[in-house]
Order: structure tokens, then C-alpha cells, then sequence
């Protein structure tokens, strides 16, 4: 995964090429001296955000006019995420639920999918800080309204729930509606499609569950630091500590870590992105766990499992893990159900195939030392 970093630095040289682009093009345009309008000629880009880059409101079904933005959140992130976010996986159907059976999580819709990738908390708050760590496709949606492209005609976002999995139905049959959309809305033309991270899995999936009518719909996939692969360090750190989006200061004002833990083990996608064990890793990926050993006293050692092959260390780790909800309390021990949805979702991945007529572009940083394979 790229750093925040590393993004907005790649996509400050993209859009300093995009607008050189645009000026010789107005030159030309100027040259011509027929003013027409260039817009008629683009071909739509479709945004696909990744893992945690999607605005999610929580909605009851008792009360039509509740909803409630509940990720991202600056303020009452902790409360509001445990309240609504917290979540089972049900095996009999393969989403994740809501612990309250009055909620239903949605993307919001609003600016043809882009106000869902866009600055991921909204608020006014966050607005007169400039809290840009919330700032996802931010820049880059400003980048290329500046380059021509127009709202609804040839640009448009498309943010899901990330708790699901890469190939549930919901996912797929959006996507599908977006690229329909989009193809239309242009006139025909197909779709360029820029992915950031887990939104590449998203793709990979659609791609290889409707090869037809990805070639049908997609000109161009660019992609943005996509684990095809998986992504060990995250994920594995993810399934035994959780996941932390911001540091510093900022953190305090966002969901914790543990808070966060206690949702992903129990999200397939997740489980989608631990390592392929298929794969040959020009460096195999370990897992490195301090330990402590009856045998010795309980002397602490450092012990090394194999990233691949680490299911053992998940399920002792998690063999207590709860969570109180209401007054009750949830086991939430490594989850087999998702790890075998994963499972079957990697044959899946493994099977992708690119159509002939689509043009692929794979971006990913090389600035920072990693111990993992990312090519």
C-alpha cells in the first residue's frame, strides 16, 4: 500500500502532465479557431476507491428519516463506529450485518458517486481545520475537473461498503450499473477506470466474473497500489491488532485501533487480501510474534511464522477475542466461514484475465524500503 505521502506526490506529477496536456490542447483548439467544445471527445474515467475509502452512513429501517454519517467521522468516531459499524459475518449469505438488526449501512450517491470518495468526512469541521487525511480522491477529482472532465458526463466515483467482500453481488451489480451509466452518459465511449489499493480487487473480481462486460464497457484500467498479491504486513497486523488509518496527534480524534480490530475479523475482504500462497515471492513474508515460552521460565523469544501459512497463529490468537454489545457479549475468534469465502475468492483472482482490447497501467511505490514483493 502507498503512503499518503507517495499518492499525493504521484498525483501532483500526473496532474502537472494532464495540464500541460490541456494547454496544448487549447493551443490547438485556439489554432483552429473553431471553438468547439473538446468535451464531446473524452472518455468518461470512473474512480474506484480502496479499503476504507468510502463514505458509509448508517440508515434504521424503523425511522426512514434517520441517517447518520458513520465513516469517516472526526467527532464521536469511537462511539459512533462501535454503535452502527460493528458487525458478524453471516456464512449462510455472505455479507457482514450489523449487530443492531434496525440498521442498514449505505454509500450515499449524491454527485454521481463522487461525494462518497471524495473528502471522507465532510463536516465543517473538518473544512475549516483542513484536515487533509480524510482528503481520499480529493485531489485528484479537483485535478481532473480542472483537465475538462465534467460531473456526471465523463467523470464519475464509485465508493462501496468495504466490509463486504470483493465479489458479493451488491458489489458487482453496482459496478456494472456504473460502467452502464457512464458509457451511456458519454455517448458510447468506453470507460477508463482508475482504482486506488483494494478497489483493484473489486476490478480483478468484476473482471473475472464478467470478462464480457468488462470488454464491452472499459477502454483503459489504471491502477493505483493494488495488493493483487495481498498485502501481508497490513492484513496480518490487521487480523492480530487491528488497523490504524492516522497518526499523531490526529489519531485521538479517530477510531481506534482496537475499535477497528474488533469489525475487521469479521470482514471477508480482509481475509481477501492475506498473501496468495500460490505465488512466488521473490522474499517469502513472515509474520515475527513476541512470545513467551513456558518451557524457558517465560522468557520472551521472537517467533517467526510464515505469512503464507499463519491460520494456527491467527486462531490462538483470537481464541478470546470478545466484544460487549448492549450488555451482551459476542465471541469473535479467527473467523473459518470468511477465511474459506476468501479462499474461493483468490481462485477467483488467480482466474482474472485481461481482455485484449483493455489497456492496463499498474502504479506502485518504490520509495520506501519494504521487506514484502511488490511487483
Amino acid at each position: 500500500m502507498l503512503s499518503a505521502a507517495v499518492v499525493r506526490l504521484r498525483l501532483r506529477v500526473l496532474r502537472r502532465h494532464l495540464r500541460l496536456r490541456g494547454r496544448r490542447r487549447s493551443r490547438r483548439r485556439s489554432r483552429r479557431g473553431d471553438g468547439e467544445e473538446e468535451e464531446g471527445g473524452r472518455e468518461p474515467v470512473l474512480l474506484v476507491s480502496g479499503m476504507g475509502g468510502s463514505v458509509l452512513h448508517a440508515r434504521r429501517r424503523s425511522n426512514p428519516k434517520f441517517d447518520l454519517r458513520v465513516w469517516v467521522r472526526i467527532l464521536l468516531a469511537n462511539v459512533e463506529f462501535k454503535k452502527y459499524l460493528w458487525s458478524l459475518y453471516n456464512p449462510d449469505t455472505g455479507y457482514v450485518e450489523p449487530l443492531d438488526d434496525d440498521v442498514e449501512i449505505v454509500v450515499p450517491e449524491h454527485d454521481h458517486g463522487l461525494y462518497a470518495i471524495d473528502i471522507l468526512d465532510p463536516s465543517w469541521f473538518v473544512e475549516i481545520l483542513h484536515l487533509s487525511m480524510v482528503y481520499h480522491f480529493h485531489d485528484m477529482i479537483d485535478m481532473l475537473l480542472d483537465c475538462g472532465y465534467k460531473k456526471g458526463t465523463t467523470l464519475f466515483g464509485y465508493g462501496y461498503d468495504f466490509r463486504q467482500s470483493n465479489r458479493i453481488d451488491k458489489v458487482m451489480v453496482g459496478l456494472r450499473a456504473k460502467l452502464e451509466t457512464a458509457y451511456k452518459a458519454s455517448g458510447g465511449k468506453k470507460v477508463n477506470i482508475i482504482s486506488h489499493s483494494m478497489g483493484g480487487l473489486l476490478v480483478s473480481c468484476f473482471m473475472s466474473m464478467n470478462h464480457n462486460i468488462f470488454a464491452k464497457y472499459v477502454n483503459k484500467w489504471i491502477c493505483i497500489a493494488c495488493p493483487f498479491q495481498g498485502a501481508p504486513g497490513c492484513i496480518n497486523d490487521s487480523l492480530l491488532t487491528g488497523l490504524q488509518f492516522v497518526y499523531g496527534f490526529e489519531s485521538f480524534f479517530f477510531v481506534s485501533r482496537w475499535v477497528m480490530h474488533q469489525l475487521l475479523v469479521e470482514c471477508p475482504s480482509i481475509y481477501e487480501m492475506l498473501p496468495n500462497p500460490k505465488f512466488k515471492w521473490k522474499e517469502a513474508p513472515i509474520v515475527q510474534v513476541w512470545r513467551k515460552n513456558p518451557e524457558k521460565d517465560g522468557m520472551t523469544e521472537l517467533v517467526m511464522y510464515e505469512a503464507t501459512d499463519c491460520v494456527s497463529l491467527f486462531e490462538e490468537a483470537l481464541r478470546n477475542n470478545e466484544l460487549k454489545y448492549n450488555g451482551k457479549t459476542i465471541a469473535l475468534p479467527f473467523n473459518m466461514s470468511v477465511f474459506k469465502w476468501a479462499t474461493e475468492t483468490r481462485r477467483i483472482l488467480d482466474n482474472a484475465e485481461l481482455p485484449d482490447t483493455v489497456s492496463f497501467y499498474n502504479i506502485y511505490g518504490t520509495s520506501y524500503e519494504t521487506p514484502y514483493d511488490v511487483w
